[in-house]
Parts: structure tokens; C-alpha cells; sequence
């Protein structure tokens, strides 16, 4: 039988984890530094688990913790939307949604959709993050994400919407070009100063190429000039005339347009990785789970 009592201290703990410090919770709590601390004491003794690492500079999460702050904010967050759903008609779409972008495509093209979605309904309350990393929406309770690459086999716990495939150029500036002479082969990139993707771990992503014999796609590691670990930060060193990058359209189409990026090696041109917009099934029947979707899935579809 539920007890009344696992509820007690659960907005003290959110709070702290938020915040990051007890006197910080304390001051948004409106509360003493001691009653936040000897409530935490008090949960952790009840679950008999320690749930914050505490030193003298800081006070982070164990894993216990990040475990029991997904569950606790996933609580807080249906609590607060039965509360909103008493003063509104069940089809408005209203509360917390968790939502996951790719870092660059998600700031250039995704945000702006969600955002016009929050200004037409004001009791939605999307939670936003951006990673390029590996996501699993079922382990981590993301509502929707959206994704550049992926496997074609999608569990079935998960509904996925393809938005398109993105198509990767060959890219300089105007003033590289004019100082370094246009290549015209493959082979000649290996004279060019070179502005290439690395990864966390030191290695580089390969380019690239459109298939001239037989068709298919060429994959090969130019020698690099500058690496930047951020498809961003490889534009920003290109149109600082620093190079030539192979960059997807989505994230270089208005330089492209107004000529402060230049296409090279148009018959080199290749495709990329698909666009895949993927959602937890067992809400997306949910109004603010459904309009963004549908939102994101208009805007986003090439």
C-alpha cells in the first residue's frame, strides 16, 4: 500500500539537485540551510542510500542519485500537470515534455519550432536538451528525439518518423579560394589545408566522396589542419578562410546563399546520414507530445 511518507523530502532533494548546493535550495525553498540538510539526511536514511557526493568545494549526484532524480522529476511532473489539467480541457496541450536535439541542427532548425509551439500554447513546458550523443528515449524517459544517423531497426516501444537524408558538400571561402587556388580533384585536397570532425576519443571522421568508379560511396582520412569537434566550429574556421570542410547543407545553406561559403567539388558530393524524428509510443497520443510532433515533423521534412 502507498504511503504518504515516500513523498517527503522529494522537493527538498529535486531542489538541492538542481541547484547544486544546499544554501542555494535553501534560498529558493525559502528554508534554513539546516532544515534542507537534515532533510536530505532524513530520505537518504529512509532509502538507505547515499544520494549526493559531498565535499568541501562540492556536491554533485552518485548514480543512485541520478537514478532517483529521473524518477522523482518524472513524479513532480505528472503531479503537476493533473494539477493544470483541473483548470484546462483535457485537449490543450500542457506540461512537461522532455525533449532531445543534435546539437547544431537542433539549434538552427528544431528550437525555433518548439519555441513558436510554446508561444500558441502557454501551459506547455517542453525541457530541452542538446547532445550529439547515443540516446536511449525508453532507458532515459525522453518523450521525443530527434537524430542524424541511427540504426534502421527502431525498437518497438519507439515510433519514428524519417525526415530525410542530409547531403554533404565540399566548402570554402571566398578568400581561401582566391589565396589557395580551387581544387579540382580528390586528390588535390591533399594540398589544401584541411578542416576536419574529431571526436571525443582523438580520431577524425573520415570525407566522403561520391563513388567515380562504379558508383557508391569513397571514405578517406585527409590530413587535417584544424580539428574541431563541432560541425559549428568547423563552419565558423571555414568562413574564417582557415580551409576546406565537407559540411552538410542544413548547417551551411545560408553562407552557401549569400557567398560567404563556396561549393567545390560538386561531383564529389555525396549523401549523409538520415534525419529521424523518434518518439515514445505509449505518449505520443498525449496532446503536448502530439502537436509537437506534428509540428517538428512539418518543419523539419525535406
Amino acid at each position: 500500500m502507498f504511503s504518504s511518507e515516500r513523498l517527503k523530502g522529494i522537493d527538498v532533494f529535486v531542489c538541492v539537485a538542481e541547484t547544486g548546493s544546499f544554501t542555494a535550495a535553501a534560498e529558493r525553498l525559502n528554508l534554513t540551510g539546516s532544515a534542507i540538510s537534515k532533510g536530505i539526511a532524513r530520505l537518504e536514511a529512509r532509502l538507505d542510500i547515499r544520494l549526493f557526493n559531498r565535499t568541501t568545494r562540492r556536491l554533485s549526484l552518485t548514480d543512485a542519485g541520478v537514478r532517483f532524480y529521473r524518477t522523482c522529476t518524472n513524479v513532480l511532473g505528472e503531479l503537476e500537470e493533473a494539477e493544470m489539467a483541473l483548470h484546462a480541457q483535457n485537449t490543450e496541450p500542457m506540461g512537461r515534455v522532455r525533449i532531445d536535439l543534435p546539437a547544431a541542427y537542433g539549434r538552427l532548425h528544431a528550437l525555433g519550432v518548439i519555441l513558436r509551439c510554446v508561444a500558441d500554447h502557454a501551459l506547455l513546458l517542453p525541457h530541452i536538451s542538446f547532445s550529439d550523443r547515443f540516446v536511449d528515449p525508453v532507458e532515459e524517459d525522453i518523450d521525443i528525439v530527434v537524430r542524424i544517423g541511427g540504426s534502421d531497426i527502431w525498437p518497438d516501444a519507439l515510433g519514428r518518423r524519417y525526415l530525410g537524408t542530409e547531403r554533404l558538400v565540399f566548402c570554402a571561402s571566398p578568400h581561401y579560394l582566391m589565396k589557395h587556388g580551387e581544387p579540382r580533384t580528390e586528390h588535390d585536397l591533399e594540398h589544401h589545408s584541411c578542416v576536419v570532425y574529431a571526436r571525443g576519443d582523438g580520431m577524425v571522421n573520415p570525407w566522403h566522396f561520391a563513388g567515380t568508379h562504379g558508383g557508391g560511396t569513397e571514405r578517406r582520412v585527409l590530413p587535417a589542419r584544424i580539428a574541431v569537434g563541432d560541425g559549428e566550429g568547423q563552419a565558423a574556421a571555414v568562413l574564417a578562410g582557415q580551409g576546406i570542410a565537407q559540411l552538410p547543407t542544413w548547417l551551411i545553406k545560408q553562407a552557401l546563399e549569400a557567398g560567404t561559403l563556396v561549393e567545390v567539388l560538386p561531383h564529389l558530393a555525396t549523401d549523409g546520414s538520415p534525419l529521424n524524428l523518434v518518439w515514445l509510443k505509449r505518449r505520443q497520443s498525449q496532446p503536448k507530445v502530439s502537436v509537437l510532433l506534428e509540428a517538428l515533423g512539418a518543419s523539419l521534412t525535406s
